[in-house]
């Protein structure tokens, strides 16, 4: 990844949401740009996650063949909490705008 910046806060905050319950993200295989989260699509968040290491991947035996398997790590769960308090605290309409414009 060569920046450092979240496109889509509002998809960001969603995927750290999902993952601190419990879901897998889950990488189409080595070298895929395809990243499934809770059924859908990340078009974006996937690449902070893995490069600020959020997430790690772990070993699913009884998942698909050449797909990865991503939880979210202990900095991960730490930094998930913090973002999902200060994303709390804001205002309705400013959570609303961030989604709109990304």
């Amino acid at each position: 990844m060569t920046s450092s910046l979240i496109p889509d806060r509002g998809e960001f905050i969603d995927a750290l949401r999902a993952l601190r319950n419990g879901r897998v993200l889950v990488q189409g295989g080595e070298g895929s740009n395809s990243f499934v989260l809770d059924g859908a699509l990340l078009h974006t968040a996937h690449r902070p996650l893995v490069h600020y290491g959020l997430v790690h991947e772990f070993d699913n035996p009884a998942g698909f063949r050449g797909a990865r398997y991503y939880r979210l790590s202990a900095n991960g769960r730490e930094f998930a909490d913090r973002a999902d308090e200060a994303w709390r605290r804001r205002p309705w309409l400013e959570r609303m705008a961030v989604r709109l414009t990304g």
